[in-house]
């Protein structure tokens, strides 16, 4: 597993002494592993050899938890999702536990260029029908019945109140382990009955490693990927390094066409970028954007080239901030923070990086943006005319 030693060594000493809870909560940003690290945990409690390496503590002749009867594993689905749906999707779990599952972040595991944001959750009738019996279960040849839920951040206030009854009387040998990416928004009632593992941020020396080590990704090109991950080794490791870069030239041309407020060249752009990239793509251009912007700040202070991460632009780099000498540089990047949650709740790619093409054509020479946060329905009447 890639990073995570802290939380590593927090189930070790659990597992050591015995002292099995029956809820645990694993909380983290998207890409660190969370669902890798409770796959390994269900494997760990019972005696299985996989994505952790247990030695002389193995108990069990299963290869995978993918193939053992005590393990169970739950995601969140939309509506028209089928068993089928499900089924292949934990396959692919199977193989590779750092691999891309959930609904909202790949729609068709066949089209990856597939944009459509599906909307996946815990209905009451999915908890009823298939989490509820499972839980109700006995060992069948483990130590413990483990139901995994991923994303649990996502399950409707009726699933929540049915879930907390599961919780508040659980059976023996019975273990839940819940993952999510939001732990303030789950119900108290909820995080108050499960041992809480937060996983730290992976640092860039992690993902880089993890590329090389386990993805076979050459250096160079990991080293790249890891900087523009902001974190996120499972979403990195699927990037097209060609097209990235391809994508940086790009930044610089947005930011070009931003501060003269081409029209035309932004708007084809913006609509390249929408048409040509699925959700995760869109995240990547916005850390492409960040990091350059970052790059801007780090010249412009210190003039040193070796600490550009995109030294092969040092000269556009080195021009930028020049002419940007009056340049609102820290608050184009709050802005390019807001725009993620956006990307993921489905709205308008092209609307987003138009609007933040207004807002950076103000930041760029020192103004604030001429339409106000409050009034961002203002900024497309005024591109259009």
């Amino acid at each position: 597993m890639i990073g995570q030693k802290r939380a590593k060594d927090q189930i070790e000493r659990m597992i050591g002494s015995g002292r099995i809870g029956h809820a645990y909560l694993i909380s983290g940003a998207a890409g660190v592993g969370k669902t890798a690290f409770a796959l390994a945990f269900a494997e760990a409690m019972n005696g299985i050899s996989n994505i952790s390496d247990l030695g002389t503590e193995t108990s069990s002749k299963k290869s995978s938890w993918f193939s053992h009867p005590d393990i169970h594993v739950f995601i969140p689905k939309p509506t028209s999702a089928n068993t089928e749906d499900l089924r292949e999707r934990l396959e692919l779990l199977a193989k590779d536990p750092y691999e891309i599952i959930n609904f909202s972040q790949r729609p068709s595991l066949h089209d990856e260029s597939s944009s459509k944001n599906l909307q996946a959750f815990y209905p009451i009738d999915y908890f009823r029908d298939e989490i509820r019996p499972v839980a109700k279960l006995r060992p069948n040849e483990g130590d413990r019945v483990v139901v995994i839920m991923t994303q649990v951040e996502t399950m409707r206030k009726e699933t929540a109140n049915a879930f907390l009854k599961l919780l508040e009387e659980p059976s023996d040998r019975l273990m839940f382990i819940l993952t999510t990416e939001s732990y303030e928004s789950l119900l108290p009632t909820i995080t108050s009955r499960c041992q809480h593992i937060p996983l730290g941020t992976l640092t860039q020396a992690e993902v880089e490693q993890g590329l090389v080590d386990i993805d076979n990704i050459d250096p160079d090109d990991a080293k790249y990927l890891a900087r523009v991950a902001n974190g996120n080794y499972a979403a990195t490791r699927f990037f097209d390094v060609k097209k990235l870069k391809q994508n940086r030239e790009e930044i610089v041309e947005f930011l070009r066409h931003s501060f003269s407020q081409d029209a035309s060249a932004l708007s084809k752009l913006s609509q390249d970028w929408q048409s040509s990239n699925n959700i995760e793509g869109l995240i990547a251009i916005t850390n492409l954007l960040e990091m350059y912007i970052r790059d801007l700040i780090v010249y412009k202070e210190t003039e040193n080239e070796k600490l550009v991460t995109n030294v092969d632009q040092i000269d556009s780099i080195k021009k930028f901030v020049k002419a940007l000498n009056e340049a609102k540089l820290e608050n184009m990047l709050s802005h390019i923070d807001e725009c993620r949650p956006m990307l993921r709740q489905n709205v308008s790619p092209k609307l987003i990086f138009v609007v933040l093409s207004f807002r950076f054509s103000a930041l760029m020479r020192g103004l604030d943006p001429y339409i106000s946060e409050n009034e961002n329905w203002k900024h497309l009447p005024a591109f259009v005319e």
